[in-house]
């Protein structure tokens, strides 16, 4: 059974179709990449998969589950995190704090526990603050723990945006163009990152990229959007060479 099952997947916004009838099946483990010029409706779809919007038509499967039309907290607890295009941290916390953040769903107490400082409050934030440095340890981010997240330079601040979406401990890690403003050693550097990340936690991961050596440095299969249809699909090697995308997106 695949871990991320999408069918037939379509909305519109008034008159206007912005994915149509859309199908991906990504396998658990598997890093996969979905390209295509702007406004192809890559975003849309991963605000589909996470609950930003409610389709159409079609349906999302997540390892079994039916997570169509959920609320963005529900898919996040069913095991569906992302990071975005345009860096979405909690600026003026420190960095382990946001990573902490992520970690709430499951660590929880109680709002009464939180002010009357009971034992459990204690005991769950020594259990967050470990996990959280454990986390932090893995990125390099461990000796900026105390730092404002906005203090951080642009690639770590990057680094520090998926090291909180894996504190949800996701089944499915989305990546929104996580090399946009990047430069080409930072680029090289994410690359690592992705790598490691998918076979240290063993996470399947589907990523959105316009860097193409990016791309066909690490996925293993694509998806190729056009105005909301998908053009090709297939091992990159193949996709990246099919006449078609080379004359909608990769020949601009």
């Amino acid at each position: 059974m695949a871990l991320l099952e999408v069918k037939n997947l379509g909305i519109s916004f008034g008159g206007l179709r912005a994915v149509d009838d859309f199908n991906l099946t990504i396998e658990q483990g598997e890093l996969y990449g979905l390209i295509g010029p702007n406004g192809a409706g890559k975003t849309t779809i991963f605000n589909l998969l996470t609950g930003v919007y409610k389709p159409t038509d079609g349906y999302i499967m997540l390892d079994g589950e039916n997570i169509t039309g959920k609320k963005t907290i529900e898919i996040n607890r069913h095991g569906v995190a992302r990071t975005f295009q345009n860096i979405r941290l909690f600026n003026e916390l420190t960095v382990l704090d946001n990573v902490k953040a992520g970690l709430h769903n499951h660590h929880p107490y109680s709002t009464l526990t939180g002010i009357l400082r009971l034992p459990k409050y204690y005991r769950v934030e020594k259990e967050m603050n470990e996990r959280a440095m454990e986390l932090l340890k893995v990125f390099g981010l461990e000796q900026e723990a105390d730092y404002k997240a906005s203090n951080l330079p642009y690639g770590q601040q990057r680094k520090l945006e998926i090291a909180r979406a894996l504190a949800t401990d996701p089944k499915l890690l989305l990546l929104d163009e996580p090399a946009a403003g990047m430069n080409p050693n930072e680029t090289q550097e994410l690359m690592k990152t992705i790598r490691f990340v998918r076979d240290e936690f063993h996470m399947t991961i589907l990523l959105i990229e316009h860097d193409m050596k990016l791309v066909s440095g690490i996925c293993e299969r694509l998806t190729v959007l056009n105005f909301g249809q998908v053009l090709a699909e297939g091992e990159t090697t193949e996709v990246l060479n099919d006449p078609k995308v080379i004359a909608a997106y990769l020949g601009e």
